[in-house]
C-alpha cells in the first residue's frame, strides 16, 4: 500500500522537481565557471561565449549520468557497471570538450578565437568535479524527496487508520449501549428498586465510553475501574445467580493501552454465559501486566439451553476487537478464542515495546 501511494506521489512531482533542480544547478554553474574563466572581474563577451559552450559539453555527460546511469545502474545496485560507464562517460566528454574548442567551434564563430587552454589533467578534474558533485546532489535530493514523500504517505495512512478506528468505535459504543439497555429493561420488568441506581451507574460507564475512548490510550487503572463499575452494573440484573471472579496482577497501573479493547470482551462473556438459564453461571476474568507483556483472559461457562438464534450477532464485538488489534498492534499481539460446548474463553496478549 505504501509503495503504490509513494509511486503515485513521486510521479506527480517528478517533472516539477527535475525542472527546478536543473534550473538552479546550471544557472549556478554558469556564473561559477564564468568568473573562473574570465581574466578580470568584468567578463567580456568572449567569456560568455566560451563559458556557454564549455558548459554545454559538461551538461550532456551530467544529464546522461543523472537520468540514465544513476536510475538504470546505481539505483539498482549495479555498482561495478555504474562505475565503468561513469568513467567512460567522463573520458569521452573530456576529449569531446578539447575537440570542440580546438577543431569545431572556430567554424561556427569565426569572429572569435577559441582554444582549449586547459590541460588534460585540468579538464579531467573539472569534469570529475561536476559529475561527482552532481551525483551527490542528485542522491541527496532524491533522499530528501523520498523521505518527504514517505512522511506524506505515512501521514495519510495514519489518518486512514484513525478513520477506521473511529468507525469501529462507532459500532462498539451502540453495541455496548444496546446490551446495557437490555439490563435496565430486565430490571424494569421485575419492578426492582435498583433501577435508579443502575441508571446512575450506567451513566458513569457511558461517560467513560463516550469521552475517555476519544483518547488514543488510557491507563490500566482506568480500565480496571471501568470493569469494576461494569461488573457492579451487571449485578443488578443477576444478583447472586452468577459467580464473577476478577483477578488483577499489574506491576504498573499507569501503563496505557488502546481503549475499549476489554469491555466488549466482558460484554460478550456475559452474553454467552447468561443467555438462557443464569443458574450456576461462572465468569472468570484475569488481567496481568509485567515488563514483557500485557494479557487479559476471560472465561465463562455456557448454559445447556443456550440458543443459537442470535449467533450471527454474537461475534460483532469480537470482530471489531480483532480489527482494532490489527490496526493498533499489528505485529505485537495475539487474540485467541476457545469456543467449546460448555465453555467459552478469549485470551488477549499484547507484547510490550522493546520485548
Amino acid at each position: 500500500m505504501i509503495s503504490q501511494s509513494l509511486n503515485a506521489f513521486l510521479k506527480k512531482r517528478n517533472r516539477y522537481n527535475i525542472l527546478i533542480f536543473n534550473l538552479i544547478l546550471w544557472v549556478a554553474s554558469f556564473f561559477t565557471l564564468l568568473f573562473f574563466f574570465a581574466e578580470s572581474n568584468n567578463p567580456q563577451k568572449i567569456d560568455f561565449f566560451y563559458t556557454s559552450i564549455f558548459l554545454i559539453t559538461i551538461i550532456i555527460p551530467v544529464l546522461i549520468n543523472l537520468y540514465l546511469l544513476i536510475p538504470l545502474l546505481l539505483s539498482k545496485e549495479r555498482h561495478l557497471l555504474f562505475g565503468l560507464f561513469f568513467l567512460v562517460n567522463l573520458l569521452i566528454f573530456t576529449e569531446l570538450n578539447k575537440w570542440v574548442f580546438n577543431s569545431f567551434i572556430d567554424v561556427i564563430f569565426s569572429d572569435f578565437y577559441f582554444v582549449s587552454y586547459h590541460s588534460n589533467t585540468a579538464l579531467f578534474f573539472i569534469f570529475s568535479i561536476f559529475l561527482i558533485g552532481t551525483t551527490l546532489l542528485k542522491l541527496s535530493e532524491d533522499w530528501f524527496r523520498l523521505n518527504r514523500a514517505k512522511n506524506k504517505v505515512l501521514e495519510l495512512e495514519k489518518m486512514e487508520v484513525e478513520n477506521q478506528l473511529n468507525s469501529l468505535k462507532s459500532q462498539i459504543n451502540p453495541h455496548f449501549l444496546f446490551n446495557s439497555l437490555n439490563v435496565l429493561y430486565a430490571l424494569s420488568l421485575e419492578n426492582k428498586k435498583e433501577v435508579s441506581s443502575a441508571i446512575l451507574d450506567l451513566s458513569t460507564i457511558l461517560r467513560y465510553v463516550l469521552y475517555e475512548t476519544g483518547e488514543q490510550k488510557v491507563t490500566l487503572e482506568q480500565e480496571v475501574e471501568l470493569i469494576q463499575k461494569y461488573l457492579e452494573f451487571q449485578k443488578y440484573r443477576f444478583q447472586d445467580t452468577t459467580s464473577v471472579q476478577f483477578e488483577v496482577s499489574i506491576d504498573e497501573m499507569s501503563y496505557k493501552i488502546h481503549p475499549m479493547l476489554l469491555l466488549p470482551l466482558i460484554e460478550n462473556s456475559f452474553k454467552h454465559g447468561m443467555y438462557g438459564s443464569t443458574q450456576n453461571a461462572l465468569i472468570h476474568i484475569y488481567m496481568k501486566k509485567n515488563k514483557y507483556k500485557f494479557s487479559f483472559c476471560i472465561q465463562n461457562n455456557v448454559p445447556m439451553e443456550a440458543s443459537l438464534g442470535n449467533e450471527k450477532y454474537s461475534g460483532l464485538g469480537l470482530k471489531n476487537i480483532r480489527q482494532t488489534l490489527n490496526l493498533i498492534y499489528p505485529d505485537n499481539h495475539s487474540f485467541k478464542i476457545d469456543d467449546r460446548i460448555h465453555s467459552f474463553s478469549v485470551t488477549l496478549t499484547i507484547k510490550l515495546d522493546g520485548y
